[in-house]
């Protein structure tokens, strides 16, 4: 169910856009499972970073404007590795949504949620996670139509328990939950109904790119990955992580 309060017109309009949005989006979330965060400062370490990922089994990442070079950063990776399914994240305001979009970003998140931001993501057919933290948040999401958000910050809201709590209220929402999830907790986040994926860093932390640490990251990766798919198949699920997913998704389409 879309809840919308405009004209009728519109709110057909809305729920068609939604479903375009979820459906490819959505599959790559639940394939993936993992959504690496990546602070970089030096654009030069793009590329490296994105045959890193790869190697390692996971085309996905969500490249956070923390930095003043990640939008030259995002625009390499998704230049010379179209596989990849390279995101934007801490979008703040329409603006930097809209740099993305012009860089490339398959995806926009937010730390919070902005009406605006998420209204022009859906009329320019992006892909937006905006971010939540209390009941009301998730309640003015929903008016947009979307049904999957960022949870932020997981750790400080009360991990894995909040995640239950709201499953009550909010059944059939889903979220992304970020802000302390490492490789030691994001099983137990995965394990949640209402969860489709994870946001962290713990993979290709900043300062293992600024070093130029590959073998490290596509290590790290590639067990991640490993975890994944041992979690998914002990659940019966036929939904591996796999590389170059991306790829086959947008051929689906």
């Amino acid at each position: 169910m879309v809840v919308c309060t405009f004209l009728s017109s519109n709110c057909i309009e809305l729920e068609r856009t939604v479903e375009v949005h979820e459906t490819s989006i959505n599959e790559a979330l639940r394939r993936w499972r993992i959504i690496p965060v990546i602070v970089i400062e030096d654009p030069k370490n793009a590329l490296p970073l994105a045959g890193a990922l790869l190697s390692g089994g996971l085309p996905i990442a969500e490249i956070t404007l923390r930095t003043p070079k990640a939008l030259e950063a995002l625009r390499r990776i998704k230049g010379e590795q179209p596989e990849m399914f390279a995101g934007c994240g801490t979008v703040l305001n329409v603006e930097q949504a809209r740099q993305a979009k012009e860089a490339g970003a398959e995806f926009v998140i937010s730390p919070g949620f902005k009406r605006d931001v998420v209204d022009y993501c859906l009329e320019q057919g992006m892909p937006v996670f905006p971010g939540v933290a209390t009941a009301s948040e998730i309640e003015a999401v929903l008016d947009t139509g979307l049904r999957l958000m960022k949870l932020w910050p997981i750790t400080t809201l009360g991990g894995t328990e909040y995640l239950e709590l709201l499953n009550g209220p909010f059944n059939g929402v889903q979220f992304n939950p970020s802000g302390g999830v490492t490789g030691a907790t994001f099983p137990q986040y995965l394990a949640m109904k209402n969860v489709v994926a994870v946001g962290g860093s713990w993979m290709a932390p900043s300062d293992w790119i600024a070093g130029g640490q590959w073998e490290r990251i596509t290590d790290t990766v590639r067990q991640t990955v490993g975890r994944v798919n041992a979690l998914a198949q002990r659940a019966g699920s036929t939904n591996f992580a796999r590389p170059f997913g991306a790829r086959e998704i947008r051929l689906q389409q």
